[in-house]
């Protein structure tokens, strides 16, 4: 069946019927393919060119609500370049996500009873590849349905071979400038299923009720110079005279401690500065000492300093060259050696027990109800320990100006402009990047060790030691943070490191990066750090950052949520439909700000389809089946257009230069209203009536140029629809007649052309008169309950309006259902007896009602209706003059004076009414 004949089928839009046929089309053809507009002669080599790459999908699950607003934007950018004539490249693809994907896997293999260790690391990663497969081939399967334009064949994995390679030259590269270094410094690691260092952006600091614990330190000397006792005793402080307090959130932190800071000023430990405080359950000795940084106002004025375990006190220790003990290892347990009775235990357990025996000891002073911020990996949601380790690091200060640079010159574009701040804020105060990842999925660190010590990093595995030629090469276990490879992917997709790659030198710098606004740092910035270092240039010109998803009531949507399988797109898709999903999105979506998603509005966005489906059937149905309608171009006689006919073709160009101009200044929710609003206000509810009294009148001679009008606007509105609805603007496009439509597919069809020569702002004020004319004429013949199907007389005073409203006498006739014999259009005109009155813009019009209405019964009606809404009104005086005007809230006194407004309003109108019928 071919299009038209289903758009001609089907009595209501339906998107099950055409928009996986729809998409399976395109993609056989070749659309979503540069070459293929090459191959039709629609762009040459000077032709403007648009690129984007899609923000790749982590292969952990199915596609979210988030994924498919990201995919409705840049899915509507792309074809409207396309539409715009422009060499279009939108690259799809999908990332490896390590951590991500190895703890979905590690999970479904813990719940088969399979242990990653035990597994061992290829064969785990052969697992992670099984999933890979699958997942992937969901994905994909889902962006389908979305509609998405992408050019398939050139897909691309961050794991694929060639990507692969690029991840290891850029390693390399930088390694060898200086850029990359190894070393022990403190990170923050996850000790829970990750068992590895994450970024600071992977840490999500999230509000918790705690404990604030006030413990006291002996301080050596004459009484006390070693515990008395055991540990946990109550002996073991026995002898001490005098004391130190501080307060922690991690009271089994203190087994680490290397000494205890306060400021040289405090009125009670000033003077304890260079003495010895003997460490709790350990004995050991460490010093007291001052720091400019310790607030002696603040607390006990005193901080216990675990240089190994808190990132400030890191930074103390540094200053201060205490040592550095680590007391809790990558499993978050308590080490052997270090934490005496507690070693093997888990670290809160170790908070349980120490607890206990400090307060037998008589060192725990008070216990407080404390709220603060723990972080927590994203990933598997561990209570995440800041630990000293040897990993591999960024440099980022020289590559974070590179990129602020680029954004200030204008070579980079942020919006919204907020965003833009912020960026430099994080820009300005970034540290270096830790980028190894003690995983097994991934890509692993392109460095090798031989046995005595030395590194070799090289793209291509290396036969032996660069320094020393020994060939017994061990390569680093490590694999790198997936967002290092993420970065690289506008230009790692386009082909590079070979910069001779066509794709690399037709579309780099890509146009575009559209995302999130929540992933400005994770991503953005380190593309942008990465791009400007290793290509010498920005990855892309425009980075345009939506906000987030929010159920109705303002809510994130999470997996936890209730109902929360209503918020998967392919089930909001199976109900109504991708287009009414994409169009739901796009008209919702402002740069940089949030949306509560509300399924009323996918209700608007189904009726607004089904509107377009319906009057092109009406159209289609006034076009015989051979019939060869003139096209409506620049050549059609003017002189054959009658009014109505001026002012859509007028609508219709302003139009088509608000939405081009919103669309190149990216405010895409303008245009998509612009658009419905003359789609359905304009085009469907007055110029389609206004064309059916022309097109069957038998009287009419030249019923062509409604037609062609038809044609043209509504071919018009089909192609500036298509970026945002494309599965049923194309059905609708292919069942348009050849005379309407130029080229194969509305896919790759031309954009409107503003036409300056068809504005005409005579026609569109006299055709607005007349709409005036109109809804006041419907207007009086509700009020006064006129039979819809009657044909009414009208007599028109106009003044000097006369030769305005005569040039609109068939409009007004055929849309206010007027009889043609007893119209009247001049001046002067003696208001007839018993019949309703309209005035506007200087007009008068009156409606003669003898013989079309029971006059005495109408009067009666209105008669009763006064006496009800005057009374109404008269309660409504009361209540405001009374007590509620002032003992109310002031929301609820509004709505009240609004209510009798629009009694007294309504009352007016209604003894205006009575008082026409005499």
């Amino acid at each position: 069946m071919s299009f038209k004949e289903k758009v001609t089928s089907l009595q209501a839009y339906d998107p099950k019927e055409i928009e996986s046929e729809i998409y399976g089309w395109w993609e056989n053809e070749g659309f979503f393919r540069p070459e293929k507009q090459r191959e039709l002669g629609l762009v040459k080599p000077s032709s403007q060119r648009f690129c984007i790459t899609l923000p790749p999908p982590n292969i952990t699950g199915q596609l979210h609500l988030g994924h498919a607003l990201t995919i409705a934007i840049e899915d509507l950018m792309t074809r409207y370049e396309r539409l715009r004539q422009k060499e279009t490249l939108f690259v799809p693809g999908s990332d490896h996500a390590g951590i991500a994907t190895q703890n979905v896997v590690e999970r479904e293999l813990n719940n088969q009873g399979i242990k990653r260790k035990a597994l061992g690391r290829e064969k785990f990663i052969d697992k992670v590849w099984e999933w890979k497969k699958k997942y992937h081939a969901r994905i994909t399967e889902q962006s389908k349905r979305l509609g998405m334009c992408c050019d398939w064949t050139r897909e691309r994995f961050t794991l694929d071979d060639d990507l692969s390679r690029a991840v290891r030259v850029a390693f390399v590269t930088m390694f060898k400038r200086g850029l990359i270094y190894r070393g022990k410094y403190m990170v923050n690691w996850c000790p829970g299923r990750c068992e590895s260092a994450i970024s600071d952006l992977e840490s999500i600091p999230e509000e918790e009720q705690s404990h604030l614990w006030y413990l006291r330190y002996p301080i050596g000397g004459k009484t006390f110079k070693k515990p008395a006792g055991d540990w946990g005793s109550g002996s073991w402080a026995k002898g001490a005279t005098e004391f130190i307090e501080v307060a922690t959130t991690r009271p089994e932190t203190l087994l680490g401690d290397s000494g205890v800071a306060t400021h040289e000023n405090h009125p009670k430990y000033g003077k304890l500065i260079g003495k010895k405080a003997i460490l709790p359950a350990i004995g050991r000795e460490i010093p007291v000492f001052a720091d400019h940084l310790v607030d002696p106002e603040f607390g006990t004025g005193a901080v216990k300093v675990t240089p190994a375990h808190d990132p400030a006190d890191y930074d103390m220790g540094t200053r201060h060259g205490l040592e550095f003990i680590t007391v809790i290892d990558e499993k978050g347990s308590m080490v052997p050696g270090q934490a005496g009775k507690y070693a093997g235990m888990d670290r809160f357990e170790c908070r349980k027990a120490i607890v206990e025996d400090l307060e037998k000891e008589g060192l725990l002073i008070k216990i407080e109800d404390y709220t603060h911020n723990v972080s927590r990996c994203q990933r598997c949601d561990a209570v995440v320990e800041p630990r000293i380790s040897t990993q591999w690091f960024v440099k980022t200060k020289s590559l974070a100006e590179k990129a602020v640079a680029a954004v200030r010159s204008g070579e980079s574009k942020i919006i919204p402009e907020r965003e833009e701040k912020r960026f430099y804020q994080w820009m300005d105060n970034i540290k270096d990047w830790c980028i190894s990842r003690q995983l097994w999925w991934g890509h692993r660190i392109p460095v090798w060790y031989c046995p005595g010590g030395h590194l070799t990093c090289e793209v291509d595995d290396p036969k032996k030691c660069q320094e020393c030629g020994d060939t017994r090469l061990v390569q680093d276990e490590d694999v790198l943070d997936t967002w290092f490879s993420s970065g690289l992917w506008p230009f790692s997709t386009l082909g590079w490191p070979n910069e001779q790659n066509p794709d690399f030198q037709r579309f780099y710098p890509t146009n575009t990066r559209e995302t999130a606004y929540d992933i400005l740092f994770f991503w953005v910035a380190r593309e942008m750090m990465l791009g400007c270092e290793l290509t010498g240039r920005a990855p892309y010109s425009f980075i345009y950052l939506h906000g987030i998803i929010r159920n109705e009531e303002g809510k994130k949507i999470s997996k936890s949520m209730p109902n929360v399988e209503k918020y998967d797109p392919l089930n909001i898709i199976d109900e109504w439909g991708a287009d009414v999903l994409r169009h739901t999105l796009a008209s919702n979506t402002v740069p940089g700000m949030d949306f509560n998603m509300d399924f009323r509005q996918l209700d608007a966005s189904k009726r607004f389809c089904n509107k377009i489906w319906q009057s092109t059937k009406y159209v289609l149905g006034n076009v015989g089946k051979d019939e060869i309608v003139p096209r409506f171009d620049k050549k059609y006689p003017i002189k054959k257009l009658q009014l109505a006919d001026k002012w859509i073709l007028s609508r219709l160009n302003k139009l088509v230069k608000l939405a081009t101009e919103s669309n190149e200044q990216n405010d895409f929710m303008n245009a998509i209203r612009e658009i419905k609003n003359f789609f359905w206000d304009e085009f469907c509810d007055w110029y389609i009536e206004a064309t059916k009294v022309r097109l069957y009148s038998e009287a009419e001679a030249d019923k062509a140029t409604p037609k062609a009008v038809l044609l043209h606007v509504l071919e018009a509105c089909l192609v500036m629809m298509h970026p945002v609805m494309p599965h049923i603007t194309e059905a609708l496009w292919q069942a348009l007649p050849p005379s309407a439509k130029k080229g194969p597919a509305i896919i790759v069809a031309n954009w409107p052309e503003y036409a300056k020569s068809l504005v005409d702002d005579d026609a569109e004020a006299g055709f607005k008169l007349a709409m005036d004319i109109v809804r006041a004429i419907r207007s009086v013949r509700t009020d006064f309950n006129v039979p819809p199907g009657a044909k009414i007389p009208v007599l028109i005073d106009a003044g000097d309006n006369s030769a305005l409203v005569e040039r609109a006498r068939d409009e007004i006739v055929s849309l206010a259902r007027i009889d043609p014999g007893k119209i009247r259009i001049g001046g002067k005109i003696d208001p007839p007896a018993r019949s309703g009155r309209l005035v506007l813009q200087g007009i008068t019009a009156y409606l003669p009602l003898e013989g079309l209405i029971d006059i005495d019964k109408e009067k009666a009606r209105l008669a009763n209706e006064i006496v009800k809404v005057d009374k109404f009104t008269e309660n409504s005086r009361k209540k405001l003059a009374g007590p509620f005007a002032e003992k109310a809230a002031p929301e609820l006194v509004k709505q009240e004076r609004e209510k009798l407004a629009g009694y007294e309003e309504k009352l007016a109108r209604l003894k205006e009414q009575l008082s026409m019928l005499g």
